[in-house]
């Protein structure tokens, strides 16, 4: 396992750095874990015996006291175990997934991306312009405009023309809908890898991002295996790999249904994956065959990438494995969508997805 300190100074072993420190490694096997407060303690003492995580000044009990006064982790019902995850830990596993990736992207420069063309929109900037027919008026630059009168009329004869009107400019910015879809199938977890961790720190650091600088775009969550079904946040840092095939075809289904319905205007699935198409649901049964490629299988996956290039919406696919068949498969499927694909190392799939979100968000207006 690699765990990240978050521009933390050299530690001193004060007991805030210790806490600070334990609390990255248990935030992080909570995610391996699903949710399990009680296995990822253990994985912690366990971790703790061998790499002598705490001494006698900071202990193992004084950790898990400090986690339940700060409010990570809340006692569970009867129906539950002991402790739950809270809601602070949910946050702090976003926040600290965005820092990992951005951490990564800062000299790319991750930021706003306005329109390459000026306009009319809502968001106002710090520039102005000169008053066009049409410009709303609550748009208007008081300061330049009084003084723009003063200079063309003087204080003796002062009058106020459409000359001298200034607004502040406008940038029109698209709303965006992305629809994230992680591979749940069992492979993601298959021979001591973990594939599905870094695909869910993908899903949870887009949503801090769009959180913080696009509240007006719209983000979707969903997994797959057998069937797809879409994930709510607070459950994306729990999802666990299953006993699944890889049914590529129901997620992107899944997704389209969800995007075609609303207004954004630039619409976009990223997918997460380290396995071909195994599967397919017709009506209520499953076809399955586990070897992959199976001419039925990609078909019908291939017909619902050509729907979604029907409905103008761009699939970029994120391969996590070096699998020769799985890059046989996405090559097709990304000519029939005109999408785009990528092969990432798990650990680094975040850089590849935020560097496409930034770059696929604003559109040009024509």
């Amino acid at each position: 396992m690699n765990y990240l300190l978050f521009h933390a100074p050299l530690p001193r072993n004060t007991q805030e750095e210790k806490f600070q420190r334990l609390l990255s490694l248990f935030l992080d096997l909570l995610m391996k874990t699903g949710g399990n407060v009680s296995e990822a303690l253990r994985w912690l003492a366990y971790f703790d015996k061998r790499h002598n995580l705490t001494d006698s000044t900071y202990t193992m009990g004084d950790f898990l006291k400090d986690l339940k006064k700060r409010g990570y982790i809340d006692e569970g019902n009867s129906n539950q175990a002991v402790y739950v995850p809270s809601a602070k830990a949910q946050i702090e596993i976003r926040q600290r997934s965005l820092e990992e990736i951005f951490t990564s992207l800062r000299s790319g420069g991750l930021g706003d991306h306005p329109l390459p063309k000026s306009g009319p929109g809502d968001d106002l900037s710090y520039e102005s312009r000169p008053y066009e027919f049409g410009d709303k008026l609550e748009h208007l630059h008081l300061t330049e405009t009084l003084n723009n009168a003063y200079l063309h009329h003087g204080l003796d004869d002062f009058q106020l023309t459409s000359q001298d009107l200034t607004v502040y400019q406008t940038e029109e910015k698209t709303l965006t809908a992305t629809y994230v879809l992680i591979d749940a199938s069992h492979s993601m977890v298959l021979y001591g890898e973990d594939r599905i961790t870094p695909a869910k720190k993908v899903a949870l650091a887009l949503a801090e991002l769009i959180r913080r600088r696009y509240p007006k775009d719209l983000l979707f969550i969903g997994a797959f295996g057998d069937y797809a079904w879409q994930v709510e946040l607070n459950q994306v840092p729990f999802l666990q790999a299953g006993p699944y095939h890889t049914n590529t075809r129901d997620a992107i289904a899944m997704a389209l249904g969800t995007l075609v319905r609303t207004k954004a205007t630039n619409k976009q699935i990223f997918l997460i994956t380290d396995g071909k198409p195994t599967c397919i649901r017709e009506g209520g049964r499953y076809y399955r065959n586990s070897f992959g490629l199976d001419p039925k299988i990609v078909n019908k996956t291939l017909e619902m990438a050509d729907k979604a290039r029907r409905e103008r919406i761009t699939i970029t696919t994120f391969m996590i494995a070096k699998d020769t068949y799985l890059q046989r498969f996405v090559q097709r499927f990304t000519q029939v969508n005109r999408g785009r694909a990528y092969y990432a190392h798990p650990q680094k799939v975040g850089l590849f997805v935020f560097e496409d979100f930034i770059r696929n968000r604003w559109k040009e207006l024509r």
